[in-house]
C-alpha cells in the first residue's frame, strides 16, 4: 500500500528495506552511495542520508569510514520479521476490513485475474 502522505525518507527506507530483504543489497555488501541512490531515486541527498542513518541506528548497516555503508549479517532476517509484524498489525486489519466490506471471500481473492 502506497501512502502519499508518508515522508520521502520513510518511502526510501521502505525501498531500501525491500532491497535488503530481496537480496539486491546483500549482507556484507556495500549500499549505493548517498549521491548514487539520490540520483537514481530523484531524491535529495540529505533525505537519502536520513534514511541511511535510520538503518545505521537500527544496527542494520555499518559504516566503514572512507569506504561506505555495508549491510550487516542478519539484517535481512531482522527486517523480514519486522516487516511481517508491521504488516500483520497495521496493514492486514485494514485489508481484512475492506475485504469484508466488499463481501469478498477466499475464492474471489485466489481466482486468476
Amino acid at each position: 500500500m502506497s501512502n502519499p502522505s508518508k515522508p520521502v525518507y520513510l518511502k526510501l527506507r521502505d525501498l531500501i528495506a525491500a532491497a535488503i530483504i530481496d537480496g539486491r543489497y546483500a549482507e556484507g555488501k556495500m549500499l549505493p552511495s548517498v549521491r548514487a541512490l539520490a540520483a537514481e531515486q530523484g531524491a535529495n541527498p540529505l533525505t537519502v542520508a536520513k534514511a541511511y542513518q535510520q538503518f545505521q541506528s537500527d544496527g542494520l548497516v555499518a559504516v566503514q569510514r572512507g569506504v561506505g555503508m555495508y549491510v550487516v549479517a542478519g539484517a535481512a532476517d531482522r527486517l523480514r520479521r519486522s516487516e511481517r509484524q508491521s504488516f500483520v498489525e497495521e496493514e492486514w486489519p485494514l485489508i481484512r476490513e475492506r475485504i469484508d466490506r466488499l463481501g469478498l471471500d477466499a475464492e474471489d481473492l485466489l481466482a486468476p485475474a
